[in-house]
């Protein structure tokens, strides 16, 4: 009588146990896609999206970003190889770049957007990092950003930063810094014709680590 008890406990408690993660796995796997829209800026607004590239922990790396106004209308692209750097310095190179660029060519109103949710947070809220070559790009990027007359910064997932990521990879390419200010490079046209027709690109969901700082 006393084993029958004892043995129906452990299998209660087994079922108690097992439950949670079937429940997890059944709900991650139901879960939909999220929909994901690159936005236009408002009305004399200039929007950048930035991106940096690393391959590899202290790997090659580069930045891109891209300049576009309320009709999503090219204004500027920029690329380049930074050396070898982890990601959050990548991250922050392409940002410090992109605002030099917004102060050289005096737009008032702009939007910062870029897909590295950690980064955003560190700069809107005024956060340090325990990487001295980071802080440095920080304190830098805190400097500048008083003497912009208006702006915002926000987070989106990559699948809407599509066109920064496309100018990143080709700054893997390059020996030198570039600019585009008339046309961009034609491998990114496809992207922004997309993201000016409002397309929605479909953003599969995932479990991620605490340590993962690029969404």
């Amino acid at each position: 009588m006393l084993t029958s008890t004892i043995t129906r406990l452990f299998r209660c408690q087994g079922i108690i146990t097992q439950t949670p993660s079937l429940l997890l796995l059944r709900n991650l796997h139901n879960k939909e896609p999220i929909p994901v829209t690159w936005e236009k800026p408002k009305v004399g607004w200039t929007k950048l999206n930035f991106d940096g590239s690393s391959k590899g922990r202290k790997g090659k790396s580069s930045i891109g970003g891209v300049f576009r106004n309320h009709n999503a209308e090219f204004l500027l692209g920029y690329a380049g190889s930074i050396g070898r750097t982890d990601s959050t310095v990548a991250e922050l190179a392409a940002l410090l770049r992109g605002l030099e660029l917004i102060l050289e060519n005096r737009w008032g109103d702009v939007w910062l957007e870029g897909d590295a949710k950690a980064l955003v947070n560190i700069i809107t809220n005024k956060r340090t990092i325990r990487s001295l070559e980071g802080q440095r790009y920080v304190t830098h990027i805190n400097g500048i950003i008083p003497e912009l007359k208006n702006y915002s910064m926000t987070h989106i997932y990559r699948e809407g930063n599509r066109v920064a990521d496309k100018f990143a990879q080709i700054g893997h390419q390059l020996d030198e810094p570039r600019i585009w200010r008339c046309d961009p490079s034609d491998s990114v046209l496809p992207i922004m014709h997309d993201d000016a027709e409002g397309k929605i690109v479909l953003r599969k969901r995932r479990m991620k680590s605490s340590l993962e700082d690029k969404d």
